[in-house]
């Protein structure tokens, strides 16, 4: 006759975050347990979320202030590239992707390399607030003079605005994948 298994002499645990869980898992860093749901795989093994965003803290090394200046090298880059666009027209879409990943190097340069997981949204919003002024004269311009057929006008300034605005998409996502860390 097999005897049967025997039991090994263990403690339940319960989960840090879901206390009325039972858990066997521990934090590899920490050593709390933790349960299936709150454990986060890295490659040297399971993490508690509090482990593992004290290790993404390290990265970020931006000061308050690289947010403002991603803001405003964003806006003087894309709004240089967005005069372009109004004076060159079509062309311009084939550069857009060129000036977006010179904005971005602008930013990453001005910033000295530091890094941030939110620096891409200021950065973003810099390259849209610098093509707007381009985009204004003619939206102005609809509701000034719209003209004796209210169509018409609206399909002129859509035509007006149809290159800067293809350059601030293109230029805009260029930038903030690039400082994302994708590289197009």
């Amino acid at each position: 006759m097999i005897p049967k298994a025997i039991k090994m002499n263990e403690q339940t645990f319960f989960c840090t975050y879901h206390p009325n869980r039972p858990t066997t898992l521990r934090c590899n860093r920490c050593g709390q347990p933790i349960c299936s749901s709150c454990a986060i795989r890295t490659p040297v093994g399971y993490r508690c979320k509090t482990c593992v965003r004290s290790q993404q803290k390290v990265f970020e090394t931006a000061y308050w202030h690289d947010f403002l200046v991603a803001f405003l090298v964003a806006a003087v880059v894309c709004g240089v590239g967005s005069i372009l666009s109004s004076i060159i027209g079509f062309f311009i879409v084939f550069a857009a992707a060129f000036v977006g990943s010179i904005a971005a190097r602008a930013v990453q340069w001005a910033v000295r390399h530091r890094r941030s997981r939110y620096l891409w949204v200021a950065a973003a919003a810099g390259g849209l607030a610098g093509c707007l002024p381009v985009m204004i004269p003619t939206v102005l311009l609809l509701f000034i003079f719209p003209g004796q057929d209210v169509g018409q006008g609206f399909l002129a300034a859509g035509m007006g605005l149809l290159w800067p605005g293809a350059y601030m998409i293109i230029a805009v996502s260029f930038l903030a994948a690039n400082i994302k860390g994708l590289r197009l």
